[in-house]
């Protein structure tokens, strides 16, 4: 059994964007997951960006969002929804609700999304 506290936890920061790192291989002994809790700001978006060795799932927990996918294409993604991306997929998101949009993010095998962020906290 692994716990991890709250004070533990890395939040990683850009204008709008907030990833707390909740499970990684940098705050835990895992090897094959890591898990992130995403707040996007009302109007702010993460750009559209892929990850060459990982898979993702995405559970949307709060508000109401637009997927960014490859060719422009825009999904709606919106509390209770699921999506899972394979490697080298294309993928982002806007929030377009009033609120803050918050998902979970599981990523396999394990990613440090350190160089993604401006700065740590």
């Amino acid at each position: 059994m692994e716990l991890i506290k709250k004070y533990d936890i890395t939040v990683l920061c850009n204008p709008g964007v907030e990833s707390a790192q909740l499970l990684t291989p940098e705050n835990s002994r895992s090897e094959k997951v890591s898990v992130t809790k995403v707040s996007v700001m009302p109007g702010a978006e993460q750009p559209r960006h892929k990850h060459y060795t990982s898979e993702q799932v995405w559970v949307a927990v709060q508000g109401r969002g637009v997927l960014l996918l490859a060719d422009d294409k825009e999904v709606p993604f919106e509390a209770g929804d699921v999506v899972r991306f394979a490697e080298k997929e294309i993928h982002g998101l806007r929030n377009m609700g009033p609120e803050i949009f918050e998902y979970i993010c599981i990523s396999t095998p394990p990613m440090n999304f350190a160089y993604a962020y401006m700065q740590a906290r």
